[in-house]
């Protein structure tokens, strides 16, 4: 995305992974799991959510506190978290062309399941758990075989490691029989999932995305964990930080911009919608690790959190580097051809999927670390829900969704509107955020024995986005509005255009400091303001940088007078 040309103004958690944070690919030839850590019991509930996560999330929704309440409205506003929802089970579910597929109602009875167990957890009323407990008893008393296609890992995969959570939620809950969905997960789902990973449906190793073998990993690591089998879930984490597939995390992540904070996705050259599945699978396996205590979220220095920050910036509009790709697909003695991706795939960019907020409290709430992409793309995807909420075919079902929801741990960021402040930088806290006689932005000093004229131009009236009403737009003493333009930042007087309007609108994403704002550009996420020598630009985010995260964050004080 470039901007329109100028024209008239108008860390590792348990000592068995201690010595995998920073190893280089060369050196997970060997696995690191060598033997299960006897002292650690599974935990439960320890899948996506934990004990504490339900607390937070029931006394976050019963104080209507946001962002939780907005993702709360979404959940109950979707069919599928209905009490009433009644499950169609099936003996054989079958994907893939050549098949009476029926996929499809696996799916949506796996969201349903989920949703009114979060809805019975939340909301402690038992005509949810009773939903959520029968759909999933139907399954276990049903579902013997999955079939189809190569597609039928997807379903071994994505259903697998979706299905587990919802029963894990259910754990312990009266007449849900968790034996018979253990048995389910162990004689169904899994064996599907362990033969991908180990054969690849005889393809060469590298015919299957990375998202293939990310899916049956989850699905392992799931199954594991509710079934307190820590050979597999030993078999999970060891696959994902040294596999030959193009799920481990070196393949999936095969080149890294050190020098930029970015490292590219393996699927970035075929299309986005793929690179976001991906990433999203991802995220669920490090966050079920997580609560086992297995740090993969930061493993080989932070490698997936470079990755997330790529792919979200690439789809927030802004350019990334690109290291040519070659695809080897086929099986061997039957067929095979190479494909070389020279750039990433416009295909799908800027699609929308239920996983960013999940990212973000990891990564910049939980670790404090700067993820400015992940941050405004989570921002984009608010209020997010789940399956049924992205369209009716797979591809809205393969993540389980409403992380707003289940993972934020921090309150929205927030603005007081119809207020007059100044913005103190945080890094020269003598320096605001004004203009000057030439209406261009700057940074400048202002005491308490500056001029009038000084003071007035380094105070703005804060109200709601005027392209945007979730947005806020910053309006000087003299009616003008703070506004990019070439992405310079000037003051600029309203003509009542669409184009105007969202140049003076920005978001409120925190800062670097506690109660320190980023304004990030409504119609160019990729970009906030941010000040370098002593000017105000809309400029991309720098990952490396030392400055750029004080450099954009300013805080609202009291106006000067």
């Amino acid at each position: 995305m470039t901007e329109r040309a100028a024209q008239p103004k108008g860390t590792t958690r348990r000592n068995l992974l201690k010595a995998a944070t920073g190893v280089g690919v060369a050196a997970l030839a060997s696995p690191l799991l060598t033997a299960s850590p006897a002292s650690a019991a599974v935990v439960h509930p320890g899948m996506l959510h934990t004990a504490a996560d339900f607390t937070r999330m029931a006394s976050k929704v019963s104080a209507a506190a946001q962002p939780w309440q907005d993702g709360w409205a979404v959940l109950i506003a979707n069919s599928h978290s209905l009490p009433t929802y009644t499950a169609n089970p099936q003996a054989t579910i079958y994907r893939g062309s050549g098949t009476p597929e029926n996929y499809g109602i696996l799916y949506n009875d796996i969201a349903a399941a989920y949703q009114n167990a979060l809805r019975w957890k939340i909301q402690g009323a038992g005509e949810h758990g009773n939903a959520a407990r029968d759909i999933l008893n139907a399954w276990s008393s049903t579902l013997t075989t999955l079939d189809g296609s190569a597609d039928r890992f997807l379903s071994s995969g994505i259903y697998g490691y979706e299905f587990a959570n919802a029963a894990e939620i259910m754990r312990g809950y009266s007449g849900f029989d968790l034996t018979a969905f253990q048995n389910l997960m162990r004689n169904v789902f899994y064996p599907l999932s362990n033969d991908f990973l180990v054969n690849h449906n005889g393809a060469y190793i590298t015919n299957y995305w990375a998202s293939w073998d990310l899916c049956n990993i989850a699905c392992v690591l799931a199954t594991g964990i509710l079934c307190d089998d820590q050979a597999k879930i030993d078999q999970a984490i060891t696959y994902f930080q040294s596999g030959a597939g193009m799920g481990a995390i070196a393949n999936a992540i095969p080149y890294v911009y050190n020098d930029q904070g970015l490292a590219q996705w393996q699927e970035s050259g075929r299309d986005q919608g793929h690179s976001m599945l991906g990433i999203g699978l991802m995220a669920s396996i490090c966050e079920m690790a997580w609560h086992q205590g297995y740090d993969l979220y930061g493993y080989d220095s932070n490698r997936f959190m470079k990755a997330i920050e790529y792919v979200a910036r690439y789809n927030l509009g802004e350019d990334v580097p690109f290291t040519d790709y070659t695809w080897h697909y086929g099986a061997p003695g039957v067929w095979e051809g190479w494909q070389t991706f020279t750039e990433p795939s416009t295909a799908s960019r800027a699609q929308v999927r239920p996983i960013w907020a999940q990212l973000y409290n990891h990564y910049a709430v939980r670790r404090g670390l700067f993820v400015p992409n992940t941050a405004a793309f989570a921002k984009i995807v608010e209020p997010e829900g789940g399956g049924g909420d992205y369209g009716s075919t797979s591809g809205g079902y393969d993540h389980l969704g409403l992380t707003q929801l289940t993972s934020t741990e921090q309150t929205r960021t927030t603005l007081p509107t119809g207020v007059t402040r100044s913005l103190q930088s945080v890094n020269y806290p003598t320096y605001y955020a004004s203009y000057g006689n030439d209406s261009l932005g700057a940074l400048t000093q202002v005491t308490s024995s500056s001029s009038s004229t000084v003071k007035q131009q380094a105070g703005y009236t804060i109200v709601a986005g005027l392209a945007d009403s979730a947005g806020y737009s910053l309006r000087a003493s003299d009616g003008r509005y703070l506004r990019h333009y070439a992405f310079r930042v000037e003051l600029g007087t309203s003509d009542g255009t669409d184009a105007f309007n969202e140049d003076a609108t920005f978001y409120a994403l925190a800062g670097s400091t506690s109660g320190s704002v980023r304004l990030v550009s409504h119609n160019f996420p990729g970009r906030c303001i941010r000040h370098r020598n002593y000017e105000l630009w809309v400029d991309t985010y720098d990952l490396v940088s030392g400055t750029f995260p004080a450099d954009s964050s300013f805080t609202p004080v009291t106006a000067w007078a």
